[in-house]
């Protein structure tokens, strides 16, 4: 082979290989900083991974926010409407923090189904619902009308 190609020949793998492997870094980064979004239904049913930095979200149960009187300690649950998730978080709870408006939390889930929050966002005005959360709660809402009306004509067969 004449030297000029041998010398172009691995000019070409040796970018080939650099391409390759900022490629390989970039997905992995990627893969480590993603954060998915799972509703408390879905965290139930154990599709979400425990142990892996996740969001969940949906609406603060009215009466649950408990508050540690010693600490920033507080405990609350948000719900999709069909299942019920239990948070814990250490800080500061957002100014529009409140029972029965949209939250999501940022965390870990434990072996307990426990979402171990290290970030807690609030809605910021109210009309507005994160987009995760209305489309959770609307699926919720349309699984709870089909299962009405798949029991509705096994009342009536029954009489």
């Amino acid at each position: 082979m004449h030297p000029l190609r041998k010398q172009r020949l691995q000019q070409v793998i040796l970018i080939v290989v650099a391409a390759t492997v900022v490629v390989g870094l970039v997905v992995y980064m990627l893969g480590q900083n993603a954060n998915y979004f799972y509703t408390p239904s879905q965290i139930a049913a154990g599709e979400a991974p425990k142990g892996v930095f996740i969001r969940a979200g949906g609406m603060v149960v009215e009466g649950s926010v408990e508050r540690a009187p010693d600490s920033l300690d507080v405990q609350f649950s948000v719900t999709d409407g069909a299942s019920i998730l239990v948070i814990q978080h250490s800080g500061i709870l957002p100014d529009l923090f409140d029972e029965g408006e949209a939250a999501i939390a940022a965390g870990i889930v434990d072996e307990n189904l426990v979402l171990q929050a290290t970030e807690v966002l609030a809605k910021h005005d109210e009309k507005y619902t994160p987009p995760e959360v209305a489309d959770a709660m609307n699926q919720a809402y349309e699984r709870k009308q089909e299962q009405k009306q798949e029991y509705k004509p096994k009342q009536q067969g029954a009489q």
